[in-house]
C-alpha cells in the first residue's frame, strides 16, 4: 500500500473517530434541558452532578426572585408571593435557552473551583489578566479591571448559587422576560409591561461579564492565542478566548471542558492553532486522560476548523 493510500486510510479513520465522538457529545447537549426538571428532584448522570444541579435550581429560583421582586407590594397578596415565584422557576426549567445556559454557568463556577483545588488556578485573577491590567494601553488596562471586578462578582454569586438578570446573555434575557409576561402574577398587564419596559432599559449585555471579556480577548488580537493556555489565563478568559479564536459560542467552549467532552475541546483548540503538545498540557490542567487517536496530531488546523464547523451543529 502506497504512502497516499495509509494518509487516506489513517484520515478516514481520524474523521469517523471525531464524527462519533462529536455525535455524542451533541446528544449530550440536547439532552441538557429535556431532562433538567427530573434532574432537579433527583440524581443524574455525570452531566448533572449534585453540584450542578444544586447551583441550577438555585439560579433559577434567584432569577424568579428578582423579578417577582420588581412588582409593587399588593396589600393581603404577600403570602401568596411564593407561589408566582415557583411557578415562574418551574416554567423557566422547562425553557432549553435558558436551561442550556444556567447550566453552562453552573459548569463553569464547578470547573472553576475545581482547577483552583488541583491546579491553583485562582478562580478570578490569573497571571494574564494581571498583565493586562498593567498594559501601556489604557483602554485595554480598564476593559481588564472591569472584566476582573466582573469575574469576582461571578465568582461571588456562584458561591451564592445565584446569578443576577444584567448578566444573562440577550436571548436569554429576552426568553427570561416572556416567562415573567406568561406567568399569573397578580397584577395588571400595564404594571407588567412597565417592569419589563424597564428592566430592557437597564439591561447592556455589553457590560456584563461575557460581553467584558469577548471584548477583551477581541483587543488582544492575534495575541489572544496566550488565552488558550489554561493556567496562565484561567478558565473564563480561556473559554472566551478559545470561542472568539474557533467562532463558536462561550457556552459551547465551556461545555467542552467537561470531562466527557474531551474530544471537542481538543478539536477546538487545535482549530485555535494549538499544538498537539499544548493541546495535551491543557487536557492534563484539567485532569482528564481520555486518549486521543495517535493520527489527531497530523490534523491541520484547517481541517480540525473544517470539521469542527460541520460537526458542531445540534
Amino acid at each position: 500500500m502506497g504512502k497516499k493510500a495509509i494518509d487516506r486510510s489513517q484520515s478516514t479513520l481520524v474523521d469517523a473517530f471525531l464524527r462519533d465522538e462529536m455525535a455524542r457529545g451533541n446528544r449530550a447537549l440536547r439532552s441538557i434541558a429535556p431532562v433538567v426538571g427530573q434532574l432537579l428532584d433527583g440524581e443524574g448522570p455525570s452531566l448533572f452532578g449534585d453540584a450542578i444541579i444544586a447551583r441550577l435550581r438555585g439560579m433559577l429560583g434567584h432569577i424568579a426572585e428578582q423579578l417577582i421582586g420588581e412588582l409593587p407590594v399588593i396589600e393581603g397578596n404577600n403570602p401568596e408571593l411564593e407561589s408566582p415565584q415557583n411557578a415562574l422557576a418551574a416554567r423557566m426549567s422547562t425553557d432549553e435557552t435558558v436551561v442550556d445556559h444556567l447550566y453552562t454557568c453552573a459548569l463553569e463556577g464547578y470547573l472553576s473551583g475545581k482547577l483552583e483545588q488541583s491546579a491553583s488556578i485562582d478562580p478570578v485573577l490569573s497571571p494574564l489578566i494581571q498583565e493586562l491590567i498593567a498594559s501601556e494601553k489604557p483602554e485595554i488596562a480598564e476593559l481588564a479591571m472591569s472584566a476582573l471586578a466582573a469575574q469576582s462578582r461571578f465568582s461571588q454569586s456562584q458561591r451564592r448559587m445565584e446569578i443576577p438578570i444584567g448578566e444573562l446573555p440577550f436571548e436569554v434575557f429576552g426568553r427570561v422576560l416572556e416567562h415573567f409576561e406568561a406567568v399569573s402574577l397578580g397584577a395588571e398587564k400595564r404594571q407588567i409591561d412597565t417592569i419589563i419596559t424597564n428592566l430592557k432599559q437597564r439591561y447592556d449585555e455589553g457590560a456584563g461579564r461575557i460581553g467584558l471579556f469577548a471584548r477583551l480577548s477581541a483587543s488582544m488580537h492575534g495575541g489572544a492565542v496566550a488565552a488558550l493556555d489554561l493556567g496562565h489565563a484561567g478558565l473564563a478568559l480561556f473559554a472566551s478566548g478559545l470561542a472568539s479564536l474557533t467562532q463558536q459560542q462561550r457556552d459551547r467552549a465551556v461545555f467542552a471542558c467537561h470531562e466527557s467532552q474531551t474530544v471537542r475541546l481538543a478539536l477546538m483548540l487545535k482549530a485555535a492553532g494549538l499544538s498537539s503538545h499544548s493541546i495535551d498540557s491543557q487536557l492534563t490542567i484539567l485532569g482528564y486522560t481520555k486518549s486521543l487517536p495517535s493520527q489527531f496530531e497530523m490534523l491541520s488546523q484547517t481541517v480540525a476548523q473544517d470539521t469542527l464547523r460541520e460537526l458542531s451543529e445540534v
